[in-house]
């Protein structure tokens, strides 16, 4: 008897299932950006939507670590294998970084947590530019090789990854300049130093309000959702897709993603996950991604995996076409 008791409660502690994870001291935010940077802001909206929420019972401590174009908090974040207290926030510089730079941490150093939103890039030339679509500016770059200088951030980054990619696609040349910084390219832009920059709908919002700059194009599947006038009475639903004016582009996009490191039980990443899905739930999320003119996107598991693939590919493509990837 004694026996059968033994071995049924043996089954039934066979059977249960793990204890579920759950932070029992505060959680590090690992900011792999400046701060006032777009990661930045992401990751506290995040921290904020938490709190306010209480989605979570640990307190959260911001930690900016940008250097290197994200590599540094990827590298610090790599070194705390399996501490599931190092929530790292970034883009596709996690797995994109190792391909362009020698860095001392790989893709696979950190666990895939959940993406929740995706950046949207644009076109965009200076107010007074005689150009007012996409065409006529492809033709004025062909017409004169090498003479338009795009500006963006950082190089061999996203921003010029996509000129290039326009360069292939439209058999135009371009002079690309780097900056520090989208917003250092926005106010070249606006300046007149520059001839276009790629720049996101929130790094140029403010020059388009007064005209200092206008959008040509914007790199996604289908128009932005309707939205109050920005400038001169057209708002973001007014800018052709990029496809629909002529660039044979269907879609660009920067994925907002977050990050465990390597060999975090897998308790840990289902706990986050489901607080994120939580956040990307809420009033505040819907009303910060409307501001920013993102689009809200939530992908965990598979699917995220799934675009983190076809992502890579696409821009591994570029990186040798150009001779940037390091093997």
């Amino acid at each position: 008897m004694l026996k059968q008791i033994t071995l049924a409660m043996l089954a039934t502690i066979a059977a249960a299932p793990a204890l579920a994870f759950e932070p029992a001291r505060p959680v590090e935010f690992v900011v792999t950006s400046g701060p006032g940077g777009g990661t930045d802001n992401f990751a506290r909206t995040v921290q904020s939507i938490i709190s306010k929420h209480k989605l979570m019972d640990a307190s959260i401590v911001v930690t900016n670590k940008g250097g290197g174009s994200g590599a540094e908090g990827f590298v610090y974040a790599a070194g705390h294998k399996g501490d599931p207290y190092k929530l790292t926030f970034g883009t596709n510089n996690e797995y994109l970084l190792p391909s362009v730079a020698a860095v001392p941490y790989k893709a696979e150093d950190l666990t895939p947590v959940a993406a929740l939103a995706l950046d949207e890039f644009l076109v965009w030339v200076n107010g007074e530019s005689k150009v007012d679509d996409i065409k006529a500016f492809v033709a004025a770059a062909k017409a004169e090789p090498k003479a338009i200088q795009f500006g963006g951030s950082q190089s061999k980054d996203t921003d010029q990854i996509l000129v290039s990619t326009i360069a292939d696609a439209t058999g135009a040349e371009f002079r690309y300049i780097p900056f520090k910084s989208g917003g250092e390219a926005a106010v070249q832009l606006a300046g007149g130093h520059i001839d276009a920059n790629v720049n996101n709908p929130n790094e140029n919002r403010g020059q388009w309000q007064a005209g200092m700059v206008k959008p040509l194009c914007v790199f996604r599947p289908d128009r932005f959702p309707k939205s109050e006038p920005v400038h001169d009475g057209k708002g973001w639903n007014d800018i052709p897709t990029c496809a629909e004016a002529g660039l044979a582009i269907d879609s660009y996009r920067m994925p907002r993603t977050v990050w465990l490191p390597a060999g975090v039980d897998e308790a840990a990443v289902a706990f986050y996950r489901d607080v994120l899905k939580k956040v990307s739930e809420t009033q505040e999320w819907s009303d910060y991604v409307a501001k920013t003119s993102q689009t809200s996107q939530f992908m965990a598991g598979d699917d995220f995996k799934a675009y983190q693939t076809g992502d890579r590919e696409n821009v591994r493509k570029v990186l040798k076409r150009e001779g940037w990837l390091v093997e």
